[in-house]
């Protein structure tokens, strides 16, 4: 596709859409870095089965099954069941297994049981996902029958409802499932107590914890180990990268990588982290591990993602404005001076061009990254930053003439004033969140950084956007030529408020409440200053509808700046009572009345709320000796054509 021609937006259904994202520079690159990018994506495609085995337990299994239907099916695909089921396969792809992916409840079924029933007879037995003992379609039928359809059973991935136990009552696989919460957090406690109480490893993030024998015991994600046979093969694509790494730290970064994998050992991990955070020389980067622990009710375990990319030098001027300041920001920061950094190291930022998404990044990705989450390695050496600007860029461009903001912006002015800067202001405040955010401030001595349990992954995504919020409003950005006038802060402020307190609910299902960590962090900071700042901030009613009012912008910027104080000494301290309180209150209930509302409107505007992307491929072209040439970005693979490659080039376990 040439630049003309180049389609960013593709299949819908459900409440989701697909788009695609431009590999853009990539002709640009030196052969070198093109290879090194393939082996990298290469590598990043070969963990999808662990990321989906995390999920729940029995994930493989019925994606195997539904893509043996969705290809084998010989009866009629034209009826209702057939189309509710290909919908359900869809959905189940975005998810990375059978729960939504945002909000983590069970995906329902819009086709009947008899319909499955019929339809899993029908599959050649060859290539039904048999159990341990099983030797007919009908015992497979009657295992999954209530995982499928049953409401009950394995409800949510992740539970954190107050007062119940979290690990009994999620789905995800990173427990036994005949383990307790009390078990869990027990066995790690003595786990922390006996180790390192300077630079700590991040316990349990590698491992599965189960019960042998009434013992409890760690399987630990290695080569040779649990998910063994994905990660040799990750290994080979990280090794067929080491002659094409663009400098020396490079392939060290690489090289310890694999031997992390090749061990388990946490120790390495924090070495291999240290080495990545320091590698800044090269245009290509990369993550691909065990990273980000919001699949996980006790936050302690990392789900499986992999993604490569690649400088875009024009825009990661501004990250680099942002980095070379990181001390002033630091130093003027609201918060008690106990709870900053003196001296802020190896803070990097960059805009980058994404080259691949995988596991927890695919379909569905974030647009910043901020890394690494060991908070000792952080503090002494630093932190890499990326906001993906392909990717922005591509959401911005499904997004034009939507109608969100005729809708939702409560005047014609206050629209006129998004049009003009809200998309700059977005991508500046997810610069902040990122860049500065995440690695701002630090834990008092002695702290444990698991210390906020089920509430710290809100928390922590709460602190880095006030901290956002906070600067927006700052002259500094004017001074750094990062915003263009002292109006320009006001659409940023009001476009997250409007979401916090209304649009971000059309994701959410009637008679829910929030479940996912970034919005429940959104919700509890807008109604936070919705309620101890009504001089800024109101609610207002007209015609039926309810609008985001503010009244005064500038005391929003203290009311961020107050909240901001109060969650980085939650951080610092460790408050679990006070991160409880902020996050119950504020951050997870939901008006049912406004839902209502909410959702009516938006349903008129026939949107999906949820986007996520089709990857390219990378085709490597070869002379008549078999050497690589050069490597073709393609595009244009349909949705459902990846889904089955991947299913049947990456599948490992």
């Amino acid at each position: 596709m040439t630049k003309d021609t180049f389609q960013y937006t593709d299949e819908r259904f459900a409440d989701l859409q697909l788009l695609r994202y431009k590999v853009s520079g990539f002709e640009h690159l030196s052969l070198k870095q093109k290879i090194l990018i393939y082996h990298l994506s290469e590598a990043a495609l070969w963990g999808r089965d662990i990321l989906w085995d995390q999920n729940c337990r029995y994930n493989l299994r019925i994606r195997q099954l539904l893509e043996a239907i969705y290809t084998d099916y010989p009866g009629d695909r034209q009826t209702a069941d057939f189309r509710e089921f290909t919908v359900y396969l869809k959905r189940v792809w975005f998810s990375n297994g059978i729960h939504h992916h945002y909000g983590s409840q069970k995906l329902r079924p819009g086709f009947s049981r008899k319909f499955f029933r019929q339809a899993v007879n029908a599959v050649p037995a060859g290539k039904l996902p048999l159990g341990e003992g099983q030797d007919s379609a009908e015992s497979l039928i009657e295992e999954l029958l209530p995982v499928l359809f049953d409401p009950q059973v394995m409800s949510k991935r992740v539970n954190q409802a107050e007062g119940e136990d979290l690990l009994l009552t999620s789905a995800c696989n990173y427990y036994g499932p005949d383990i307790t919460q009390e078990e869990a957090e027990e066995f790690y406690r003595c786990q922390k107590e006996l180790g390192d109480k300077l630079r700590p490893v991040m316990y349990g993030m590698n491992s599965q914890l189960v019960k042998e024998d009434g013992t409890l015991k760690e399987r630990i994600w290695r080569s040779g180990g649990m998910y063994g046979p994905a990660i040799d093969r990750i290994i080979e694509e990280l090794q067929a990268a080491i002659p094409y790494a663009e400098n020396k730290r490079q392939q060290a970064v690489i090289k310890k990588l694999i031997a992390f994998y090749r061990t388990g050992d946490l120790k390495t991990f924090d070495q291999y982290t240290i080495l990545w955070v320091e590698d800044t020389e090269g245009e290509v980067d990369f993550t691909n591990g065990f990273t980000e622990v919001y699949g996980d009710p006790l936050g302690l375990k990392a789900s499986w993602e992999g993604y490569v990319n690649f400088t875009d030098r024009e825009a990661t001027r501004r990250t680099q404005i942002l980095s070379e300041n990181v001390q002033w920001f630091e130093d003027h920061s609201p918060v008690d001076a106990r709870f900053k950094k003196s001296v802020c190291k190896g803070v990097s930022a960059r805009v980058v061009n994404a080259a691949i998404l995988g596991g927890d990044l695919y379909p569905s990705s974030a647009i910043g990254i901020n890394l690494p989450n060991n908070d000792w390695v952080r503090a002494e050496h630093g932190s890499k930053s990326v906001t993906i600007g392909n990717l922005t860029h591509a959401y911005d461009e499904a997004a034009k003439g939507s109608g969100m903001r005729r809708e939702f912006v409560i005047d014609a002015k206050t629209v006129g004033m998004l049009d003009k800067y809200a998309d700059a202001c977005d991508d500046l405040h997810t610069d902040l969140h990122e860049c500065l955010g995440h690695g701002s401030g630090r834990i008092l001595p002695g702290i444990d950084p698991d210390s906020l349990k089920a509430y710290g992954s809100t928390i922590e995504e709460a602190r880095a956007d006030l901290f956002g919020l906070y600067y927006m409003a700052d002259e500094k950005l004017i001074e750094l030529g990062l915003l263009p006038d002292k109006e320009a802060y006001k659409a940023q402020y009001y476009s997250y408020l409007m979401n916090g307190l209304l649009t971000q609910m059309v994701r959410i299902e009637p008679g829910h409440q929030i479940e996912e960590a970034h919005m429940r962090n959104r919700a509890l900071i807008s109604r936070w200053t919705l309620k101890h700042f009504p001089q800024a901030l109101r609610l207002t009613e007209h015609q039926g509808k309810t609008y985001v009012e503010v009244l005064d912008y500038p005391t929003l910027r203290t009311a961020f700046g107050t909240l901001l104080a109060e969650v980085q000494r939650i951080k610092s301290e460790g408050d679990y009572d006070a991160a409880r309180t902020l996050v119950e209150n504020f951050g997870i209930k939901v008006d049912a009345e406004l839902h209502a509302q909410i959702l009516e409107r938006y349903k008129k505007l026939d949107l999906a709320a949820y986007k996520g992307f089709i990857n390219p491929r990378y085709e490597p072209e070869r002379n008549a000796a078999g050497k690589i040439t050069d490597i073709r970005v393609i595009y244009g693979e349909a949705y459902d054509q990846q889904m089955l490659r991947y299913s049947r080039v990456y599948h490992t376990l």
